[in-house]
């Protein structure tokens, strides 16, 4: 598989999730926060929207990026916290739904392309 082929598997994790965000943040909310974490406050589906939108974002900038050896490696780098926002958020404080572990295996997901990438790819120039 091509360093430009996993760069686009990365981006489909942005672009699916991010998408979902954007288009539907009221099933976000209903399918991936527990009840007791719900909000009829207007700013709730505006910001999941937004965070949507970044992702969006950084999935164009996977897609379209030249990806090197240092830029998979800074991407997994990138992505540990996220790890830990899952964890804390679904074990320690249970915010997050089963559902809501999409964003988990997102990020391993990602983490892996990381890795096969990072094996693949030429070092920068």
């Amino acid at each position: 598989m091509s360093t430009k082929s996993l760069q686009l598997i990365l981006a489909s994790v942005f672009f699916v999730l991010g998408g979902w965000c954007v288009i539907a943040p009221g099933s976000v909310m209903a399918l991936g926060v527990r009840p007791e974490y719900h909000s009829d406050a207007p700013i709730v589906p505006f910001l999941v929207a937004c965070f949507g939108a970044q992702a969006l974002i950084s999935g164009l900038f996977a897609a379209t990026a030249q990806f090197t050896r240092i830029t998979f490696l800074a991407y997994g780098i990138a992505l540990l916290p996220f790890f830990a926002f899952d964890v804390y958020f679904y074990a320690v404080r249970p915010v997050l739904t089963e559902v809501g572990l999409l964003d988990l295996v997102g990020n391993i997901v990602m983490l892996a392309i990381c890795w096969l990438g990072w094996r693949r790819a030429p070092a920068a120039a």
